[in-house]
């Protein structure tokens, strides 16, 4: 049986019209009373109509974004595509961020329906074995994903191939002549995408007969330093890859930081590849070498598919089909021809 609004209310030891507010209008409760209400609901399965009472309110022409993090700018990017294409079709933008916490998705979703949104952009730390997801088809609300690439669900979404351009970037640096490349990422189960172009990148590997090396998998996704294991390893020549392939941009410039650190030289000791094609990669010197993703394109397809199936509705649902669009290798300064004799 569906847990009530009653329910909620005695786990969280909050009045029904404390609630009935949070729901309706979150700035109105307490940040105390809004974490209890939210946890109630995260531990009981709690689930509002929003479909009858937006049916009931008609359409608010306002779309909602989730996001892991906006320190990334690859999501700002995406971020601008969206508000860029909302604003040609009379649609605003709402948005909010996970910082990558899974158990955040919910609640953040929830936000956004409680304003009234039609229907919502997001990424989701597992497109397929997401309960944000089910949610969002059960109650039949509008929803596309950017960035996540579904393998096993057919889900709507819009992205690069991230297997794929993983694949292509490594097969960059094999040709290059390196032969021990590593990849470094945040931890994979916080990012399918990640673990995506993990899997692109052992691709490439076994296709060239190279070994695989263990993946340096850190908390964060964003910025981050290595720990003082990893640093003693990179200052032994012996030891160290001769190329990094990282998850996204921001590590790849944060390792940058921490190899010239410990007095390394970037490419000339390690070479480095990153992935997003942020603009600020261009800005370094030297410049990084990246997968670019057309983040712009990615933010401005997804708002138009969620238009179509918001205005077209076929089930409350857009058609559930991967959108995929092209990426490309962006060649900087950070990476070089490996050197046998160095």
């Amino acid at each position: 049986m569906r847990p009530s609004i009653k329910q909620v209310a005695l786990e969280a030891g909050v009045s029904i019209a404390t609630v009935s507010r949070l729901l309706n209008k979150p700035d109105s409760v307490s940040i105390d009373a809004a974490s209890k209400i939210n946890q109630a609901i995260e531990v009981l399965g709690f689930r509002p109509n929003f479909t009858g009472r937006n049916l009931r309110a008609g359409r608010s022409r306002t779309v909602g974004v989730v996001v892991p993090t906006l320190s990334n700018t690859v999501f700002a990017q995406c971020l601008q595509g969206v508000e860029t294409a909302a604003r040609q079709r009379d649609y605003s933008v709402m948005f909010t961020a996970t910082e990558y916490r899974q158990e955040d998705e919910s609640a953040a979703v929830a936000l956004l329906l409680a304003h009234r949104v039609d229907g919502i952009i997001l990424t989701v730390t597992n497109a397929d074995a997401s309960s944000t997801l089910d949610v969002l088809e059960r109650e039949r609300i509008p929803y596309v994903l950017v960035y996540n690439q579904p393998q096993q669900t057919a889900r709507p979404s819009v992205s690069v191939d991230n297997r794929a351009a993983a694949h292509d970037a490594v097969t960059h640096l094999i040709h290059l002549g390196h032969t021990r490349i590593q990849m470094l990422s945040g931890q994979f189960h916080a990012s399918d995408r990640a673990l995506q172009r993990y899997h692109g990148y052992q691709q490439a590997m076994r296709e060239h007969g190279l070994q695989a090396l263990t993946p340096i998998e850190i908390p964060r996704h964003t910025y981050a330093a290595l720990s003082l294991e990893h640093l003693q390893i990179f200052r032994d020549p012996s030891q160290r890859p001769s190329a990094l392939f990282c998850s996204n941009d921001l590590l790849a410039l944060s390792v940058m930081r921490d190899l010239r650190a410990i007095g390394l030289r970037v490419p000339d000791d390690v070479s480095v590849m990153g992935f997003d094609g942020i603009p600020l990669g261009e800005l370094m010197d030297p410049m990084l070498s990246s997968v670019a993703q057309p983040s712009e394109q990615i933010g401005e397809l997804a708002l138009r598919t969620l238009v179509h199936a918001i205005e077209e509705p076929q089930d409350g649902q857009a058609p559930a089909s991967t959108q995929l669009l092209p990426h490309t290798v962006r060649l900087g300064g950070s990476v070089r021809t490996f050197d046998f004799h160095s």
